[in-house]
């Protein structure tokens, strides 16, 4: 039974809506803000003390340091008591889309190669914002449940959700203890050899290969949980064209570099992958240096027009993905754009 019901009020202003389903250690319910309008809410389940609430709430703390489209935006986050006790919550922007599972049960036949790209590509925006921190932060749990799709009007939008696993990693090797859903997990966190930021890569690689072909990448045809294990491996992997026609050579290449064993193979971090997808689909014109300088301008162009602080922050962030000489001169302004801050 859950902790709270419809129509329960939370504040003066959140009122809850309907559950929206729950795992072990939170429930996720619709909520009704007086002014705002809909909103999702993360309740807690099970805490011992205020303490440990406090602790369940440090992923509303780092939300609030991620401030990117492509990631769920956080709103607020306190406690509100419950039958069973004081709860620690907090309410995030509601995609009613769903998740990558209700995009692929929405295409039986294959997802569309364009699409399957496209969620690739805003995946590893939304992770490279987070693991360009300092030390980076990494998620630790990419799966298709916790990647959320919406529509800006006609437009997809897809948003990295359930940063409850995310943890910054340690300041000097940059890896953090290994957690997550078996199946989407790396070699090296399999053999419990910590997680890394080329650890979510490989997460987002297998996020790719599944909406690509519809197959588990090393998978053995049994099913990825009838055989898991590391020898699997092992296996060659064949490339998503193998599957699928519509894969260009490009896209394979990208696709494959993420699934390496090795991480030190894999593209670094998301931003390395993001820049990597922009230039398969955009080869730039101009010298990359020309180009990012062109952007950057334009960025800080637009970024005290009303309105255009969004528009002017993925310009600037696309300027240093693809020239990161930018990255010193700028990267603390955009720091404070993605939190709404101009100065």
């Amino acid at each position: 039974m859950a902790l709270l019901n419809s129509g329960d009020r939370v504040t003066d202003t959140l009122v809850i809506d309907r559950l929206l389903g729950e795992g072990a250690f939170a429930e996720v319910h619709r909520v009704r803000h007086a002014y705002l309008g809909l909103q999702a809410m993360k309740l807690f389940k099970k805490v011992a003390s205020l303490e440990e609430t406090h602790q369940m709430l440090g992923e509303a703390r780092l939300l609030s340091t991620l401030g990117h489209a492509n990631i769920v935006r956080l709103f607020d986050a306190n406690t509100v008591q419950t039958p069973e006790g004081l709860r620690g919550f907090f309410t995030m922007e509601y995609v009613p889309g769903g998740s990558l599972e209700s995009l692929m049960a929405a295409y039986p036949h294959g997802v569309p190669t364009d699409i399957a790209v496209e969620v690739m590509g805003q995946i590893a925006g939304g992770l490279a914002v987070a693991h360009e921190q300092d030390p980076p932060i990494v998620h630790r749990d990419v799966t298709l449940a916790n990647v959320l799709v919406g529509y800006d009007g006609s437009v997809m939008r897809v948003r990295v959700s359930d940063f409850g696993l995310a943890k910054r990693a340690d300041p000097f090797t940059h890896m953090a203890s290994a957690r997550g859903t078996l199946v989407f997990m790396a070699p090296e966190v399999v053999t419990n050899g910590g997680y890394s930021c080329a650890s979510d890569v490989w997460s987002v690689g297998t996020i790719a290969y599944l909406l690509l072909t519809g197959h588990f990448p090393y998978d053995d045809g049994a099913g990825p949980f009838a055989s898991y294990s590391f020898a699997r491996f092992n296996r060659p992997l064949l490339a998503p064209s193998r599957y699928n026609d519509e894969v260009d050579p490009r896209l394979d290449e990208i696709v494959m570099a993420t699934l390496e064993r090795d991480p030190r193979n894999r593209p670094a971090n998301a931003g390395v992958l993001a820049a990597a997808l922009r230039e398969r689909r955009e080869p730039a014109a101009r010298p990359p240096d020309e180009h990012a300088r062109r952007l950057a301008a334009e960025a800080l162009r637009l970024y005290r027009v009303p309105g255009q602080l969004s528009r002017a922050t993925e310009l600037m962030e696309e300027a240093i993905a693809l020239w990161p000489s930018l990255r010193e001169q700028h990267l603390p302004r955009l720091r404070l754009w993605r939190r709404g801050v101009v100065m």
